[in-house]
C-alpha cells in the first residue's frame, strides 16, 4: 500500500503506510508485520513513554534488535511520525527490566537527568547485587519498587539489609514507587538530585 495517512471509522483509527516485503512475516500461517515494523509503527503514532515501553520490551525479550529497528526507520524516511520513531529507537534500551523502569527512564530524561547505567552489578565481600539505575559519577543508585517487592515482612527486611550493605560500600540509595513516579515525579527527581549533591563526584 503506497498511500499514507489516517482515517477514522466508528472510533477506530486506521493508519496506512508503505509495506516493503522485508517488513512482513508469517505467524500461524497469517501474514503479519515483523516485530521491528510493528514497534516502529507504534512509535510513529504513540506518545513517547508508551512507545519506549514497547521498544524496551521487544529488545529485552530478544524479539528484535536495535539494528533491525534502525533499518526499518531507514527504509521509509517519509513516513508520518518517523522522526518520533527514530527518537524512540535511539532511546530504547533492553536493560530496562519492567514497564516501571522504562517509564522511569523517560521521566529522568524529561527532567534533564543524565542517562543512568541499567542493571549495574555491585559486588561486596559476600554478595553481588544488580541495581536498577546507577549514576557512576555520583555513586548514586535508584531502585524502582513495584508493589510486590514488599509483599511480606521478610522481603522488606532483606531490602533494608541490602540497602545498608550498598551504603556501607559508599553508595547512596534512592527508592521510588510507581505511584510516586506518576503522581509526584518532581519529588522523585528532587531526591535523586539531592543524592547527587550529597556525594563528591568521582
Amino acid at each position: 500500500m503506497r498511500s499514507s495517512g489516517r482515517r477514522k471509522s466508528d472510533g477506530i483509527f486506521f493508519h496506512r503506510a508503505e509495506l516493503p516485503d522485508g517488513h512482513v512475516t508469517k505467524q500461524l500461517g497469517a501474514r503479519v508485520t515483523s516485530v521491528a515494523r510493528t514497534v516502529v509503527d507504534l512509535a510513529r503514532v504513540s506518545p513517547f513513554m508508551p512507545a519506549v515501553v514497547t521498544a524496551d520490551s521487544a529488545l529485552r525479550e530478544d524479539l528484535t534488535t536495535k539494528a533491525a529497528l534502525l533499518a526499518t526507520c531507514h527504509d521509509c524516511p517519509r513516513w508520518p511520525g518517523i522522526r518520533k520513531a527514530r527518537r524512540v529507537v535511539e532511546f530504547a534500551d533492553p536493560g530496562a527490566e519492567s514497564v516501571l523502569e522504562s517509564c522511569a527512564r523517560v521521566v529522568f530524561d524529561e527532567h534533564g537527568l543524565e542517562a543512568p547505567e541499567l542493571q549495574f552489578s555491585v559486588t561486596g565481600p559476600d554478595f553481588r547485587y544488580s541495581v536498577d539505575f546507577y549514576w557512576p559519577r555520583h555513586r548514586v543508585i535508584a531502585e524502582a519498587d513495584g508493589a510486590i517487592k514488599y509483599s511480606d515482612q521478610r522481603a522488606a527486611i532483606r531490602q533494608l539489609k541490602r540497602d545498608q550493605q550498598l551504603r556501607d560500600l559508599g553508595y547512596k540509595v534512592v527508592h521510588f514507587t510507581w505511584g510516586e513516579l506518576f503522581q509526584n515525579p518532581e519529588e522523585v527527581i528532587a531526591r535523586i538530585r539531592k543524592a547527587f549533591a550529597s556525594l563528591t563526584p568521582v
